[in-house]
């Protein structure tokens, strides 16, 4: 938990954009593993741990915008909760540390709302994504749960993404923190992907690391030598020489800011021809777009000259033909890239996608597009001084995919088909890393994670590090 100053003065902020009623930030509570004692790790909802910092199930903020109040509703422990927990600080003592006075024990939250809507005041509230949430609030508006979607407020959803769209420098700070651990996690994962080893002994060692070193993964781990699968969470192959192992992978810090990481490597250690052609592709899509972020640039912009750098390399190779733009503009570049540059990043992996990618994403200027491949960019509104946001362009040959353009007809004027057949056993290649939009430019944030062929291949043969916790609990 940071400073209570922290807190107070994000709740300001978020004041000074709403003049009425009360936002209503209900807490996570515990989730069931497979009975009831049996509960998942707890994780506390990363809204409500923005403006009130209180990392425990059961609680709920409220702010009241027409009487500049803040609010804690909880219970204190009792002796059951103690015998098996320990003493625990009091609930008054917890919110003070957020700088808030006003604490109620949690049944008076039903009454605080209901006399709130009495007097015809709006309670705001954010998208949720859990039942339990969905049935709370359901209970305490007394609406249909099928209604809750439908009555989220669109202006606290605004006021939330213009302030947690720019991090501060704790902010900044633990994301770097979070990078830091992913460094030991990717190189452990290089040094492991040798021909013999299955996947699932990697990825258990380097979620072990995030786990160690700070909190849990940020997201599951993805990491598969069938990399043509851009999400692939099965970790059941043995490696085999040849191939190449897609890891993208990060960790939450103990406050719960996340790292977001993908590197690439050849299974054994060393690149083959046709595996460094490709990868030096993704490499200078990767770096020609983080050299092009700077304030009041559309992040769409930077996505199209990944695109067309891949483009412009593949025709190297002779995999595509024609003329760059037209290729882009027609869309050929989705049979390698079919997905977006990157994504804002924070708390969240995927910073604050639960309140609609196109409120975070976009905005009154910046549309989405709906077309194949185009559509999955997650950000492409103007940048900012303070964004944090992925990098992370691709080249995947995806036999399906394949098939199906080959079928279409409607790019033969710029791949060549004949020549791709030959790559359906390739995989895939993806590159990213997390990149803070500074005053003038951009900088990369935490410690440099190998990723040139050279950095690579120097990385895979040197012995794994011994896990030291300084500098990160």
């Amino acid at each position: 938990m940071f400073n209570k100053e922290v807190y107070v003065k994000r709740r300001e902020k978020l004041k000074s954009q709403i003049s009425k009623g009360i936002a209503l930030f209900p807490g996570n509570v515990e989730a069931a593993f497979n009975y009831p004692a049996n509960t998942y790790s707890f994780r506390q909802d990363s809204h409500f741990l923005y403006f009130f910092g209180l990392d425990h199930p059961g609680f709920a903020g409220a702010i009241d915008f027409d009487h500049q109040t803040d609010y804690i509703f909880a219970d204190d422990v009792d002796i059951e909760d103690i015998i098996w927990m320990g003493n625990q600080p009091t609930v008054k003592a917890m919110a003070q540390e957020a700088g808030i006075e006003n604490t109620a024990p949690y049944a008076d939250l039903a009454n605080f709302i209901k006399q709130a809507i009495a007097q015809g005041r709006k309670i705001h509230f954010l998208p949720p994504y859990r039942a339990e949430t969905v049935l709370e609030l359901s209970n305490l508006l007394n609406i249909s749960p099928s209604e809750i979607k439908s009555n989220t407020s669109e202006e606290l959803i605004k006021a939330v993404v213009s302030l947690k769209e720019i991090k501060d420098e704790v902010e900044i700070k633990e994301i770097e923190k979070a990078v830091d651990i992913a460094y030991l996690m990717h190189t452990t994962s290089m040094k492991m992907a040798m021909p013999g080893i299955v996947e699932q002994e990697i990825a258990g060692t380097i979620e072990g690391i995030a786990l160690a070193l700070g909190g849990p993964v940020s997201f599951p781990v993805i990491l598969s030598q069938d990399g043509q699968t851009l999400h692939n969470h099965y970790h059941g192959n043995v490696l085999k020489e040849g191939r190449m192992m897609v890891t993208d992978a990060g960790c939450e810090t103990q406050n719960h800011y996340s790292s977001d990481i993908t590197r690439t490597v050849p299974v054994g250690g060393k690149f083959n021809k046709r595996q460094a052609d490709i990868y030096q592709i993704v490499l200078d899509a990767n770096m020609a777009a983080i050299a092009a972020i700077k304030p009041g640039l559309e992040y769409r912009d930077i996505h199209f000259l990944a695109c067309r750098t891949i483009v412009n390399g593949l025709k190297a190779l002779g995999l595509m033909k024609g003329d760059t733009e037209a290729a882009v503009k027609a869309r050929a570049h989705t049979l390698f890239m079919p997905h977006g540059l990157g994504h804002m990043m924070g708390m969240d992996v995927h910073d604050m996608e639960g309140l609609g990618e196109n409120y975070v994403g976009y905005d009154e200027v910046t549309k989405r597009a709906s077309e194949f491949g185009n559509a999955y960019l997650r950000l492409g509104k103007k940048l900012k001084p303070g964004m944090v946001l992925t990098v992370e362009p691709g080249i995947y040959f995806i036999p399906a995919l394949i098939d199906q353009f080959r079928q279409e007809g409607i790019y033969n004027d710029f791949i060549n088909f004949d020549l791709i057949e030959t790559y359906k056993d390739f995989g895939g290649i993806r590159i990213e890393d997390d990149v803070l939009v500074t005053e003038d430019g951009y900088r990369v944030l935490g410690k440099p994670i190998p990723k040139t062929i050279e950095e690579i291949e120097k990385t895979m043969t040197e012995p794994r590090e011994w896990i030291k916790m300084e500098g990160f609990i």
